[in-house]
Formats: structure tokens, C-alpha cells, sequence
């Protein structure tokens, strides 16, 4: 609920002058926010809508001005498609008119790569794109799909950009890192999760973030925003620096078509 959110510290000008260094940080180190669940009672993000309102109006407070929804689409589990997610966005987009909060959002889908959806691509159904031609897609986190290279094939021929959420987060990854620089070969445009620069999925999955992002394979960085622990978590990255020592030097999430 709206009212158990921690607002972000503010400094009244007079204050600065009493920092020796440069006070924490507030905001993300850019305004566009491209993976989040913050659609209500579709997926395990938002359950309703107050919620999605507290965590829009958190992004707001950290600095994000364009919020691009992607609930899942799992054949097994989220079975959303575009006439589910667009009753979510709408009920979305009227609430926060009415609080006048100027966030634009939009919606796209996080697509897991599995029976389901090779079938929408197969029939060649409506897909729901961040932009353009540009789709968010995940693997299952247990077991590394042996057709992986088919799968991106049939994608990247069907005239699709496909953007691998959180590859990070992985585990059969993790003592393979050749394997991040393998998926971009095989066609895929890497997103990288914030809070997993902050610890927040455990000390594996940051090495791997970072190395992703030092190595300059990240294309894109998101929230993946599913509940207030994960804002908080966000906030507290801020105000430590994290996303300032990662991400400051490039420009994240201005064009997915880079």
C-alpha cells in the first residue's frame, strides 16, 4: 500500500553546505525504465491497483519519466496476451491521470522462450514490442533450453529484435561467462537488472552483472519492479552509489533500437 512506502530523504538546499562530499544520491542515472511488473493482478507483480500506483510513484521520485510495463507471458502460468495486458495498462494510465502523476507508460511483455511462445511466433500472432520490432524475452532460470540457437534463429528471421532479460540471473551461467558474450553472438541484446548490481539476488549474480556491464555487453539496464522491497532495495542502491559506480558514462535505455 501507497502508505507503507519510505519516500526517498530530501535535502533542503541550505543542507549542502554541510556535506563534505557529495551528498547521496536520489535518482537513477537515467529516465527510462524498460523491464517492470507494475501492471495490476496479471503476473506476480502488482496485485491491484493502489500498489501499481505506489511503485509508479516511486519510480517518479527516483527519476524515471517513461515506464514501458512488461507482465510475463508463460504458456504454463501467465497465459496474458495483448487484450489482458491493454485492460491492465488502461486501468493503470486512468489511475494515474486521476492522481496526476506524469508518468508515461506503455506496455510490452516479457515473453519466456517456450512452447507458447514459439507458437505465437509460428502463427505469427500480435506481439507485444518495447518498441518497434524489439522484444523482451527470458529463459527459464532451471534448465538451459538445449535449442536456444534455434529459438533466437527463428526470432531474428521472423524480423525481430530480441532483448534477454536479466541474463545475470542464470545460475548455469555463473561459472561460464564466455556464455554472455556467446548470447550476443547468437543475436540477443543483453538487459541487465539493477538490483542485482545491489546484491539483492546474492553475491553470484553481481559478479556476473558487473562483468556484464564491464565488458561492455549490456545493451540495456531495468528495475524489473515487482513489489515495494524491490523500491526500496532500488532506493538504497541510490543513495550508496551503486548505480553511479556501474552505470555513469553511457547512455541507458534512450534508443532499444541501438
Amino acid at each position: 500500500p501507497t502508505s507503507n512506502l519510505q519516500l526517498p530523504t530530501q535535502y533542503p538546499p541550505q543542507m549542502f553546505t554541510l556535506f563534505k562530499n557529495k551528498p547521496p544520491s536520489t535518482s537513477l542515472p537515467f529516465d527510462v525504465d524498460i523491464h517492470s511488473h507494475i501492471l495490476p493482478g496479471i503476473d506476480d507483480g502488482s496485485p491491484d491497483v493502489e500498489t501499481s500506483l505506489g511503485l509508479i510513484r516511486g519510480l517518479y521520485d527516483l527519476g524515471i519519466r517513461k515506464c514501458i510495463a512488461t507482465p510475463h507471458i508463460i504458456g504454463d502460468l501467465y497465459r496474458n496476451d495483448p487484450e489482458t495486458i491493454g485492460a491492465a495498462l488502461e486501468k493503470v494510465k486512468k489511475a494515474c491521470a486521476d492522481a496526476a502523476i506524469g508518468m508515461e507508460i506503455s506496455a510490452a511483455a516479457e515473453y519466456m522462450l517456450d512452447d507458447h511462445f514459439m507458437g505465437l511466433l509460428d502463427r505469427k500472432e500480435p506481439l507485444l514490442f518495447l518498441e518497434k520490432n524489439v522484444l523482451l524475452v527470458e529463459l527459464s532460470y532451471n534448465l538451459f533450453p538445449d535449442n536456444l540457437h534455434e529459438m533466437v534463429f527463428r526470432i531474428v528471421t521472423s524480423g525481430y529484435k530480441p532483448i534477454l532479460a536479466h541474463p545475470e540471473r542464470y545460475a548455469y551461467f555463473h561459472n561460464k561467462y564466455e556464455s554472455f558474450a556467446r548470447l550476443k553472438e547468437l543475436g540477443f541484446h543483453l538487459q541487465v537488472n539493477l538490483l542485482s548490481l545491489t546484491g539483492y539476488y546474492g553475491k553470484e549474480v553481481t559478479k556476473a552483472a558487473v562483468y556484464i556491464i564491464k565488458n561492455g555487453l549490456a545493451t540495456l539496464v531495468g528495475t524489473d519492479l515487482h513489489h515495494i522491497r524491490h523500491l526500496n532495495s532500488i532506493r538504497e542502491g541510490c543513495k550508496g552509489g551503486v548505480f553511479e559506480k556501474y552505470l555513469t558514462g553511457k547512455k541507458w535505455n534512450a534508443d532499444l533500437n541501438d
